[in-house]
């Protein structure tokens, strides 16, 4: 989570209700409405005239009356945002913030959340509690405290949340269903997931046991830091861990010279993942800037474990067989690959076989290319540029929305869109790095 400089609003009420929820997002399809009219009214006089200011106002309006609902409507914009290559613009720009600029909770708010769940006040106990946050983000807020003659961290989750979520992802169905040309037929499993993902999310108590798990089973991987957490401090709605001193990812990004420190950082990232994802089997899969900081000594802090993916080896292992070029060009190996992880299917008509199969291929040729070598510079923009130029290329075809677009085990979901954030993230360090060094930890 983002670290605030600048003051902001405070929200007293998230509304909490379905109809209340639901007619937040009616007002803002009017304005989406509007802003149409105003673009097809400057078409007719302009036939040059760009969706740029469309998509800008769109982003803006949507944007802001996800913020104010929070929870998981806030949470698929912040999914969304890391979808870099197949959103316009304006929207990545404008959803990106969800991650960093959400308004925080009144004082009042946060004493009656603390109320509710330990019967106590903040002030009571900890030695000091500033009841001003110091960061907010989709779910939850965080505020410093003292206790012992140590700084702590204390999360907070925003009131209702938990109970918003199947409404929520009820009403932005439609939305993802036409952005990702998913079909009614067999797309609820995709729902399903995120569903799932998101209630865990909301579960503070698991939460606090995946940090654990992880943070131990990690300890071994060098320039790698994890908070403590305090279990007598924490319930399904709070969390208290230690204060950790650092820069927020995209600001070390921003600030740093050193090549040297990039470097450092790139490769414990990308440990930190490769041991997660081959020998744990379960990763952190919500890899952006927010969730990770930087010390002094350039370590890598990892600092929200909210959302962890579990790999059942029936996905794993085709996965990643199909990182090998080996397995990629032997067309009957491939075939095979494609039917287990779903992406072809026994009733698939002759031309949707092909039609997938050729994409696949082209995609995963690209997307397991790192896996290829001993070692990948993620700062290799070609590399980028032609992640770009495929998802464009695919996004404009004519003939893929004419087929069904659920591809896939549900599992994809989650472990692709690890997998983006990760290339993401290692891209803005421009780190070259040992893509095997993992295994010295295991």
């Amino acid at each position: 989570m983002e670290r605030k400089n600048d003051v902001m609003k405070t929200i007293d009420k998230i509304p909490t209700n379905k109809i209340q929820r639901a007619s937040k997002l009616m007002t803002t399809g009017v304005k989406v409405g509007g802003n149409y009219l105003k673009y097809y009214g400057k078409k007719l006089v302009n036939s040059e005239h760009t969706k740029d200011e469309l998509n800008e106002s769109n982003a803006e309006d949507i944007y802001d009356s996800l913020k104010n609902l929070k929870g998981s409507a806030l949470k698929v914009a912040q999914m969304l945002s890391m979808e870099k290559n197949i959103m316009p613009k304006a929207y990545v720009e404008k959803f990106s913030l969800a991650q960093f600029q959400v308004p925080p909770l009144s004082a009042p708010l946060v004493r009656k959340t603390f109320k509710k769940y330990f019967g106590d006040t903040p002030e009571s106990l900890y030695d000091t509690f500033n009841a001003e946050s110091v960061a907010a983000a989709s779910i939850g807020q965080v505020h410093k405290a003292k206790k012992d003659g140590k700084d702590l961290a204390i999360k907070i989750q925003y009131p209702g949340i938990a109970e918003s979520i199947s409404s929520d992802l009820a009403m932005v169905k439609p939305v993802a269903m036409k952005m990702f040309n998913i079909k009614g037929k067999d797309s609820d499993k995709y729902f399903q997931e995120v569903e799932g993902k998101l209630l865990e999310e909301t579960n503070y108590i698991l939460e606090l046991k995946q940090s654990e798990e992880i943070s131990l089973a990690c300890k071994n991987i060098p320039n790698l830091r994890f908070p403590k957490y305090y279990q007598e401090l924490s319930n399904e709605r709070i969390i208290t861990m230690d204060w950790m001193e650092g820069q927020q990812l995209s600001v070390f990004v921003k600030q740093n010279k050193s090549i040297e420190n990039s470097q450092k950082v790139g490769q414990t990232l990308w440990d930190f993942y490769m041991f997660q994802m081959h020998q744990l089997k379960r990763v952190h899969a919500d890899p952006h800037p927010g969730n990770f900081l930087v010390d002094e000594d350039a370590n890598l802090i990892a600092i929200d474990f909210g959302c962890v993916k579990t790999v059942p080896d029936e996905f794993y292992v085709p996965y990643f067989e199909l990182a090998k070029p080996e397995n990629i060009n032997n067309p009957e190996v491939f075939l095979e690959k494609m039917y287990a992880l779903e992406i072809l299917k026994e009733e698939d008509s002759p031309e949707e076989t092909k039609f997938f199969s050729e994409l696949f291929y082209e995609m995963l040729s690209l997307f397991t290319k790192p896996f290829h070598g001993e070692t990948f510079d993620f700062g290799d923009e070609e590399f980028f540029g032609k992640i770009a130029e495929l998802s464009n290329k695919y996004s404009k075809d004519p003939e893929i929305r004419k087929m069904n677009g659920n591809r896939g085990s549900k599992h994809f979901l989650y472990i692709n869109r690890t997998f983006f954030g990760l290339y993401n993230l290692m891209n803005d360090l421009g780190a070259k790095v040992e893509i095997n060094n993992y295994k010295q930890y295991i």
